[in-house]
């Protein structure tokens, strides 16, 4: 990994309707050290985001302009710096019209990757630090969070400009209550969403569960273990699933064959990627559910092993009980005897 470009901005909007503050920091080139941890820590961070959104950047230039700025810097049209000016004047314009109160860093970085071309819009969040001063006072300091991020985009350069008009080239993580400020980042980068995660997901889940129920018994339960890893693999590389490499993980001997099964059993994009949710697709690996005082999770493959289920008088019998279960089991029993 090497960092091309990174510039970053403080923005702070804490009395909505009056002008926006923003401080900008110079344009570097190539900056190395603490910036290259910063920046994997970060990435380290989105990748691990569940439930990213996928997409492009939106056709409207006037209301979302960072594309065509970013196109001209990548033309040596202008430079990183005249581009990020750009980029920073709409943020503080945006800003000045926000209703609510904000403040956090936005850092934008040109990432050359060893294969790919990639840019990232972070919004850095701040944690609060106690430390003694000179003079030993204790003093509150803010310093820049290292496990949260809720804001952020990342554009794959070489998929925005290739001749593959189906495939999604944005990736927006927009994290809960981050409201206003959250929207205005979204029309900030010029996303706009072009991938249903949620029924991307329940594709993925029936064309993979038809494809083990093919398979014998015994080794139905493989394919779904497997389907799972291959996806959460996926998900902590920040990468959605290619139907064509799934297809080859789930069979070394037969590498087309789920592909060919879900290409008839299934409604796939014409990309052969699939964007699911990893945390549904556990359910290929787990059954879990909770209510009325109760929660019950355990593995898919202890159906009728372990666990059995009795569908006539909807009862669950739970066989070789966990050792903690077992004695937290023992010692409640024993308190209430006595």
């Amino acid at each position: 990994m090497a960092i091309k470009h990174l510039r970053t901005a403080f923005a702070s909007q804490y009395q909505p309707g009056q002008p926006a503050r923003l401080v900008a920091g110079e344009a570097l080139q190539e900056p190395g050290g603490d910036y290259e941890g910063l920046h994997k820590q970060m990435k380290r961070l989105f990748n691990s985001k569940p439930g990213k959104k996928y997409g492009r950047f939106s056709e409207d230039l006037g209301e979302c302009p960072f594309s065509s700025w970013l196109k001209d810097y990548l033309e040596d049209k202008q430079s990183f710096g005249a581009m990020t000016d750009r980029l920073f004047g709409q943020w503080q314009e945006l800003l000045t019209g926000c209703q609510e109160e904000f403040d956090g860093h936005l850092m934008i970085v040109h990432d050359a990757l060893a294969d790919a071309e990639v840019v990232y819009l972070f919004i850095l969040e701040t944690d609060s630090a106690m430390r003694f001063d000179g003079n030993e006072s204790l003093d509150a300091i803010d310093v820049l969070s290292l496990s949260r991020l809720n804001l952020a985009v990342r554009i794959e350069l070489d998929d925005w400009n290739s001749d593959n008009t189906g495939e999604n080239y944005l990736t927006l993580v927009h994290g809960r209550g981050t409201g206003e400020p959250g929207e205005l980042f979204i029309r900030l980068s010029g996303f706009t969403n072009q991938v249903d995660v949620e029924k991307e997901t329940m594709t993925f889940l029936d064309a993979v569960e038809a494809f083990a129920k093919t398979s014998e018994p015994e080794k139905a339960g493989e394919v779904r273990s497997r389907a799972y890893e291959f996806c959460k693999e996926q998900h902590s590389l920040g990468e959605p699933v290619e139907i064509e490499a799934l297809s080859g993980y789930l069979d070394e001997n037969e590498p087309q064959r789920f592909k060919e099964f879900a290409s008839q059993t299934a409604e796939l994009p014409e990309s052969g990627v699939l964007h699911p949710d990893h945390r549904k697709v556990k359910k290929l690996v787990r059954i879990a559910g909770s209510g009325g005082g109760m929660s019950v999770s355990f593995s898919s493959d202890l159906v009728n092993q372990a666990v059995y289920y009795d569908r006539d008088k909807d009862a669950l019998t739970i066989t070789r009980l966990p050792k903690a279960l077992r004695e937290q089991l023992q010692r409640y029993l024993e308190a209430r005897e006595e």
